[in-house]
């Protein structure tokens, strides 16, 4: 089952949000500093994501799943990420470039997150619900054995 609009429009507020605090975290031109606010403000986005579909995970799994999101995007994306670290040695650009750059791939890496998470949702719905088909049967009588001759 995919998303309900509902839940894409909470995924979007949480995405965006996030996206915007990574913007503000990659203003800072030093090299390097860009993938640590991204990791982290990941962390935060798939703790809150994964409440949209009624989840909760620890720390650790955002951290692993913000972390594997990343890799997957910056696997996509190399020239982005790239650009997006050299840039903060260029004065003024950088402060223009990275933020942007950063924005996108955080963008990317949380729909990414939000479609697996709902995937999962969708796996462990499956799995409880009760098999419906020919095994489930109703009996109106009772069985009762037959008189001996």
């Amino acid at each position: 089952m995919p998303m309900t609009e509902e839940e894409k429009s909470t995924c979007r507020k949480i995405i965006h949000g996030h996206a915007a605090a990574a913007a503000a975290g990659n203003l800072v031109p030093v090299p390097g500093v860009g993938i640590a606010v991204d990791t982290v403000t990941m962390t935060t986005m798939a703790m809150a994501l994964a409440s949209v579909f009624g989840g909760s995970i620890t720390e650790s799994v955002a951290k692993n799943m913000a972390t594997s999101a990343i890799i997957a995007t910056i696997k996509k994306q190399p020239l982005k990420v790239i650009t997006k670290e050299i840039s903060k040695v260029l004065p003024f650009i950088g402060q223009l470039v990275a933020p942007s750059i950063s924005v996108a791939m955080l963008e990317s890496a949380g729909w990414l997150l939000a479609e697996d998470l709902a995937e999962e949702r969708d796996k462990k719905k499956l799995a409880q619900e009760p098999i419906k088909g020919g095994h489930n049967f109703k009996y109106e009588k009772k069985f009762e054995l037959p008189e001996p001759k």
